[in-house]
């Protein structure tokens, strides 16, 4: 088990907890919650042994195999699948020793192959396969090299390794913030069969009740343990701050009482004892703080300036990419009251859908029918990504805002956004993913938009800010499309689920529960359909190695041009910040700043501006051909 006995733990000199005591026991499914900042990080640390507790000890078994998801992969050649592989160390370390067994002895080797055994490296292939299967990888991608995938799906992989470790301790810090639905939904049922300890950091409430049978708070410098899942520690603790409060008013009423007596009989000879005695009484009383219950965010989308019926039409369109179709006879109306919610697996279409509706990806065939009063609001990663990073939340919504309305005002809307004085003048460059998703998000809601086409607005929001959108999204006058992998936001907001798959838009009929169970029965069928073709390698019928770098070579050839093109963006890109460089080591001279080199001062400038914008239109023009690229690869069967 592990052990927390009297632990406390600081970081930059402030107290994250302290004095914590409880056991952690083997087989517990953990969920470890508390405000951005309270140290829920800092405790991964402690529990990886990356860092000592400032007081107190913290123990685990030593014999533990423990298994972290990092937060960064490097863009490696080695296969999807032997990276994966690579996640059981022991597995790796005997196939690396037997792959160059020249050295070895015949005893070394029969070893070597008897452990190999035991800890079922046969079969590790096959598991390695359906972990990455289960994410969303398809069966063509698996053999693509790490540095071949984009950034998200490169966050897919290293989950994938590291639910590939035989670990009895695993600890996961926000593993669902690059999957979509589906691989949630199998996610979950992996983690509920897992039978070491896991230990989660998520803001997923639907995934923690899911998953998760205690809760480790971080609360007001303390270290919580609650029994049960996220629903019941929310009802727990509300309970016991009510209590707490109740504790506190009586408090006062007391020390109020005390002191009264005290002030009006102190000076009294006759009254002097017994005011001596509520003094005593009165600094012997331990202090209580009033009950501290977290500060939601609150905000609300401005109300549409102009709206129309339908705001937004396709026609039997066809959309995708060239050479390839991805969905076709899509028929669909967006009016002010369309409340749609996008199903579908892993690489079905629901991005491109999205994007065609915008407007960013033109169809195939069919119409695009937006009304003249269309205003968009588009949330997407690349559109948080897009935000000027030299420039502060101020400076950003006065671009947008009426010159006549207050500064002020402004600051009162960004407040609602979670953003202090200090944060609303700092230049968002520095910015966590949740600043920068609430600025984006806060952005588009300036703009007062009559459709809202959101793609996971939730990744990096934390739960409190989770629950803000989904207020103001149901107050919301205007029309949305959504696709997330937040159920509780998808079942709050959208009143009609439409499924992308095997190449339709349908409607759905059920609820997320039926979508659940249909994913689940769709994925058994993909695999027992996969079982059918495949054939044992020992007999005639084997795999036609040829064949499938045939097929390899024709999947690079279809994406070759975007790949061209991504390359020659990055060369852009690097000449762009070369001279950047260059001019800001100017811009270091003094001696530029003298009267008679005005000039020349203005000019470099002008090249910093120009170059500025010019490399802003570059990294977003990348950004676009990088999602075209993972969504065509994704689309490979």
């Amino acid at each position: 088990m592990i052990q927390l006995d009297q632990f406390s733990l600081r970081r930059g000199g402030r107290v994250l907890f302290q004095k914590a005591s409880m056991q952690l026991h083997p087989g517990w499914k953990i969920g470890l919650t508390g405000v951005n900042g309270a140290g829920k990080s800092t405790l991964f640390a402690a529990l990886l042994g990356h860092i000592t507790g400032d007081e107190g000890q913290m123990s685990r078994p030593q014999g533990w195999t423990v298994a972290h998801m990092a937060q960064e992969i490097e863009a490696l050649d080695l296969p999807a699948l032997d990276f994966v592989l690579s996640g059981d160390e022991e597995y790796w370390h005997i196939q690396q020793q037997l792959a160059n067994s020249e050295q070895l002895s015949n005893d070394d080797i029969a070893h070597l192959h008897g452990r190999f055994d035991e800890i079922n490296g046969y079969t590790a292939t096959a598991k390695a396969a359906q972990l990455l299967a289960g994410l969303g990888f398809m069966e063509s991608q698996i053999r693509l090299t790490v540095s071949s995938f984009s950034g998200g799906w490169r966050m897919r992989l290293n989950l994938a390794r590291t639910l590939m470790s035989r670990s009895d301790l695993l600890l996961l810090d926000e593993p669902t913030n690059h999957l979509d639905l589906d691989a949630i939904l199998w996610l979950e049922d992996w983690l509920n069969n897992y039978e070491g300890t896991l230990v989660l950091i998520s803001h997923d409430r639907d995934f923690l009740d899911a998953v998760t049978d205690h809760i480790l708070h971080i609360e007001n410098q303390e270290l919580t343990l609650y029994t049960g899942n996220y629903s019941t520690f929310e009802t727990t603790r509300s309970e016991r701050l009510a209590q707490h409060q109740q504790a506190f008013e009586k408090q006062q009423e007391t020390r109020a009482h005390l002191q009264k007596f005290i002030d009006r009989f102190k000076a009294k000879a006759t009254k002097a004892r017994q005011a001596q005695s509520r003094i005593k009484q009165l600094e012997r009383m331990q202090t209580l703080a009033p009950a501290h219950v977290d500060t939601p965010f609150t905000f609300s989308f401005r109300e549409p300036t102009k709206m129309s019926t339908p705001l937004l039409s396709l026609e039997h369109a066809t959309i995708g990419y060239t050479g390839k179709e991805i969905a076709s006879e899509i028929t669909l109306q967006i009016t002010p009251s369309s409340r749609i919610g996008l199903l579908g697996m892993n690489g079905a279409g629901k991005s491109t859908l999205i994007k065609s509706l915008v407007g960013d990806l033109k169809l195939i065939k069919g119409k695009r029918k937006p009304s003249e009063l269309l205003n968009i609001g588009y949330f997407a990663q690349h559109q948080m990504d897009a935000l000027d990073g030299n420039a502060s939340p101020m400076l950003q919504l006065a671009r947008l805002a009426d010159p006549k309305i207050s500064e002020a005002s402004l600051r009162s809307f960004l407040g609602s956004f979670g953003f202090s004085g200090e944060r609303m003048d700092t230049a968002c460059e520095s910015f966590s993913g949740g600043e920068r998703a609430r600025l984006a998000l806060a952005l588009i809601v300036w703009q007062r938009p009559n459709v809202l086409i959101l793609d996971e607005p939730t990744n990096h929001l934390d739960l409190d800010m989770r629950h803000a959108l989904t207020m103001a999204l149901q107050d919301f006058e205007g029309a949305v499309v959504l696709v997330s992998h937040e159920r509780q936001l998808i079942a709050s907001v959208c009143d009609e689920l439409l499924l992308v798959h095997a190449g339709h838009c349908t409607d759905f009929t059920g609820d997320l529960n039926d979508y659940a169970k249909w994913l689940r029965e769709a994925r058994q069928q993909q695999m027992n359909a996969q079982s059918a073709l495949e054939q044992p390698k020992s007999t005639a019928n084997k795999v036609d190695k040829e064949a499938q770098r045939k097929e390899a070579a024709k999947r690079r050839e279809q994406t070759r041009p975007i790949r061209k093109n991504i390359e020659k963006i990055e060369k852009q890109i690097e000449k762009i910040q070369t001279k950047l460089v260059e001019i800001e080591t100017a811009l270091g001279d003094s001696a530029l700043y003298e009267a008679t080199r005005k000039d020349d001062l203005m000019q470099l400038m002008n090249n910093q501006t120009q170059f500025k914008q010019e490399l802003a239109d570059a990294e977003e023009k990348l950004l676009e051909l990088m999602m075209e690229l993972e969504e065509l690869e994704s689309s490979f069967e």
